[in-house]
């Protein structure tokens, strides 16, 4: 199905999740869904389902191959997958009261958690929201990296000066790209998120 962008003014279209992108990526998030409205229109939630699916298939293999999925938090607090057991094993409890990142991700292989926010409902992980995450995950074992998630690269644009430094952001549409938001490590934990040392 094609949606045309004279259907409905600019402010219809934000609402609905008409957003310009390539063909190609356009199709391929197409594809990964099938719309929850009978108009085949994508709702916010669609969307946001859509970027976490991409995250973790996508996200994942590039950038933490054979890391394991700890969270996914659907909707702005409900989580529908947290795997409490494995959270436990690297000093981490989360209680329902909690917001936790839109994605939970345990790279073994480099001992990191990776708590990445995907923006469709939500915000990016900003200064407030990385002290937030800082302290829910102020007990990990695991090195933290924060990172944001976008759709696309006009959508960054809208939050670029909110995003939080020492951060990370990655974008759907050019998944083989990383921006590194300052600092010296690329992809890594700074000294402030750095594990307890016994």
């Amino acid at each position: 199905m094609k949606l045309t962008a004279t259907a409905n003014p600019r402010s219809r279209q934000e609402e609905l999740g008409q957003f310009l992108t390539a063909s190609p990526v356009a199709d391929f998030m197409a594809s990964m869904f099938e719309p929850s409205r009978s108009d085949g229109c994508a709702t916010p939630r669609d969307r946001c389902g859509l970027l976490v699916k991409a995250i973790i298939e996508v996200f994942c293999t590039r950038w933490a191959p054979g890391a394991a999925i700890l969270g996914i938090r659907h909707t702005k607090r409900e989580m529908v997958y947290l795997n409490s057991k494995a959270l436990a094993a690297v000093g981490v409890t989360l209680d329902s009261s909690t917001k936790p990142p839109g994605v939970i991700i345990h790279h073994k292989a480099k001992n990191r958690l990776l708590l990445i926010e995907p923006v469709i409902e939500t915000g990016p992980v900003d200064e407030n929201r990385r002290k937030e995450l800082q302290g829910l995950f102020a007990e990990s074992d695991a090195h933290i990296v924060f990172v944001t998630a976008f759709e696309t690269g006009r959508t960054m644009q809208t939050f670029v000066s909110h995003i939080a430094w020492e951060s990370e952001v990655w974008i759907a549409e050019d998944p083989d790209h990383m921006i590194h938001f300052n600092g010296e490590r690329f992809l890594g934990p700074y000294p402030d998120v750095m594990p307890k040392k016994p």
